[in-house]
């Protein structure tokens, strides 16, 4: 039988002018019931600008930049033009919000296109956000301001950069129209691509409805879409599960190496594609502490850094409760195998995040007291403010051997300079015992080791001066540093710097 992902596309209803290099779309997922979306077009423009094109991943998805410049691909980015082959929808899905239940979700300010297919294959979701109002808008009005849509364009491609499997910005388009906020604020529409965009909150609505089909053909949507080796197994769906615990935990993992906080860990903000999704009150820690947070509307640190490992096993469990009545016949017999899926999140995660410390601190082999040596670090540093990010950074430029006066570098960055000297003498016994030559170890650490990410007030000062006059410029520096993190961009050393206690940003916003 023919998956709805392999199917033929529909003819189209609507489409742009005819091109050679406009790009060919499907849309998968609007092959299923309709009771999993709401078919929708995008709201009017009165004046579509393009702000901003990543040219770097059109061409990676096989778009003609040329064309997407067009009045032609100005009106596919804005949502004015439906090409052939798209179907524009706004996708049905539930979740838990702050631990909340909320029956109904959904994309309630945007719309899925359909997909384009890259060079190599792989199908690549087009999504708009800002399009307008849905049926799940909750009486929202679907828009979007330009500062938070800058705002995702900056970190997801910052994310993209560090390494970290990531929604992508394709552009940022100006609306012509103000958005009322506290303030009225120029509209935009972010252009997201994304390997796809089912949710945990994607079953919870079918689970919650207890509609036993949908759950099924939603899992073989999944499986044909990002996890076909799990349609391979004994009980695809737990294979499912499995692929997508694993995946969790190693991009958690990753967010927790780089000291980022996602702010709004909510079951329809977790991505079966394994993908960081939904840029929100999003932030980069500067001087580590592990209860660090910043989101405005996290009042009691539920999502807070060091919460985050727990957060994701507490989604996947949310997930595996949906996947058991496909598991077996009495989800009963199902619950076992399920439940040792999602008990082997702590420990592939704690072997991920172990494995990233180790490459962060210049270490190529495994040893059993690894796992001391990174937390009495962190602990250290939290005690002595260290930035998390130069802290870290710091390690890399360091000799091998060394003491007090070669070590300045970092231990300057420490309130205490004593405690990083008691540190640093077992971490260079453990370089020893590897015997790596130097010049190879410093550079394999800056390579696991960002010079620069979005700090919250470089980010900040970049959206006040687009929003304020559409000045680019500022953004144009910031994303020029944030695309080639790794490098030491010695005319930008600004940018890699902390907030001064007058520039700190303590809390960031959702931007709905």
């Amino acid at each position: 039988m023919t998956s709805p992902v392999d199917a033929p596309a529909p003819q189209a209803r609507s489409s742009a002018a005819a091109s050679s290099a406009a790009p060919r779309f499907d849309n998968a997922y609007a092959r299923l019931p309709e009771r999993f979306f709401h078919r929708q077009s995008a709201a009017a423009v009165p004046a579509p600008r393009l702000l901003r094109l990543n040219e770097p991943l059109a061409r990676e998805l096989g778009l003609s930049v040329d064309w997407l410049r067009s009045p032609a691909g100005l009106g596919l980015l804005s949502g004015q033009d439906v090409p052939p082959g798209a179907e524009p929808l706004a996708m049905a899905y539930a979740g838990h919000q702050f631990g909340g239940w909320s029956p109904q979700l959904g994309d309630g300010r945007a719309l899925l296109l359909g997909e384009v297919r890259d060079p190599h294959g792989a199908r690549r979701d087009l999504h708009l956000k800002g399009s307008g109002p849905t049926p799940f808008s909750r009486a929202g009005d679907g828009k979007a301001a330009l500062g938070p849509v800058l705002r995702e364009y900056i970190v997801a491609e910052a994310m993209h950069a560090l390494g970290v499997p990531t929604t992508r910005s394709l552009a940022v388009v100006g609306t012509g129209e103000a958005v009322l906020r506290e303030t009225p604020q120029p509209g935009a529409i972010l252009v997201r691509v994304a390997h796809g965009h089912v949710r945990v909150g994607t079953f919870q609505y079918f689970y919650a409805r207890q509609d036993l089909e949908a759950l099924r053909l939603l899992a073989d949507h999944v499986v044909a879409r990002n996890h076909p080796q799990a349609a391979e197994a004994e009980i695809p769906p737990l294979a499912l599960l499995q692929a997508v615990v694993r995946q969790q935990a190693a991009l958690i993992a990753r967010w927790m190496s780089l000291g980022f906080i996602h702010g709004v860990m909510n079951t329809d903000n977790m991505s079966l594609a394994g993908e960081t999704i939904d840029y929100g009150p999003c932030a980069f820690m500067e001087a580590y502490h592990p209860d660090t947070v910043y989101s405005s509307i996290d009042r009691f640190g539920r999502y807070a850094y060091v919460n985050q490992p727990g957060i994701a096993q507490w989604n996947l469990a949310q997930l595996a409760q949906c996947l058991l009545p496909l598991m077996a016949d009495d989800p009963q017999q199902a619950l076992p195998a399920a439940q040792a899926a999602i008990d082997a999140f702590p420990d592939l995660y704690a072997a991920e995040r172990l494995a990233l410390f180790r490459a962060r601190l210049g270490l190529a082999t495994a040893r059993e007291d690894d796992a001391a040596l990174v937390d009495d670090l962190l602990s250290a540093m939290a005690a002595n403010q260290v930035d998390f990010t130069l802290g870290l950074r710091a390690l890399s430029a360091l000799p091998s051997q060394g003491g007090p006066q070669t070590d300045e570098p970092a231990r300057a960055l420490w309130v205490d300079p004593t405690a990083f000297d008691a540190w640093a003498g077992r971490w260079r016994a453990r370089l020893a015992a590897e015997a790596r030559p130097e010049a190879e170890r410093q550079a394999a650490q800056r390579a696991a080791s960002p010079a620069f990410i979005p700090r919250n007030h470089q980010v900040e000062t970049a959206l006040a001066a687009a929003t304020n006059g559409l000045d680019l410029a500022p953004l144009d520096r910031l994303m020029g540093v944030l695309a080639d993190p790794f490098s030491d961009h010695p005319e930008h050393a600004d940018l890699a710097l902390p907030a001064t206690p007058d520039e700190a940003v303590t809390a960031t916003f959702c931007g709905t």
